[in-house]
């Protein structure tokens, strides 16, 4: 595993949704720690395996075959314990990947809901001056249409 690899990982983690600079270094500090994890449950099972296999040779004397057995025993259950370590590791990676997800998503619901308030506030601004204007031309309509109305009439009268 190599570290460079690490602070290629985190580069865009807060981009997206903003978080407070708190929060991006939790996140960059949690991600340190988990690629330590990876990289030393992984160590672990190389070394352990390395050993498994220089152990299980086959060697005469019938006391090292019992010790070899238990060396071999003993390596073989602490690649178990590495590996379920990983196990555990990728279910928290897939439990904070679908945590941050909904937050993000919360995040972005909520921002594009306050964008629709705003939308609608104006809406409702644009509607009332639309209103506004329509009654005023109306009125100046009616009174334009009761002078010539009121003319016509004057008119007919003889």
């Amino acid at each position: 595993m190599n570290k460079g690899g690490a602070a290629g990982l985190g580069g865009g983690a807060g981009a997206g949704s903003g978080p407070t600079a708190a929060a991006a270094s939790a996140a960059a500090q949690k991600q340190k720690t988990l690629l330590q994890r990876v990289e030393g449950d992984i160590a672990n099972i190389v070394d352990n395996f390395s050993h498994l296999v220089n152990v299980a040779r086959v060697n005469d004397p019938p006391v090292r075959n019992s010790q070899e057995a238990f060396m071999m025993e003993m390596r073989s259950a602490r690649m178990v314990q590495a590996a379920d370590s990983l196990l555990k590791l990728v279910s928290e990676l897939k439990q904070t990947a679908i945590f941050s997800g909904f937050a993000s998503l919360n995040d972005h619901v909520e921002q594009r809901r306050i964008e629709f308030n705003q939308l609608a506030e104006k809406t409702d601004h644009t509607l009332s001056k639309v209103g506004e204007e329509a009654a005023a031309n109306l009125k100046e309509l009616e009174s334009h249409y009761s002078s010539s109305a009121q003319k016509i009439m004057q008119n007919l009268q003889p």
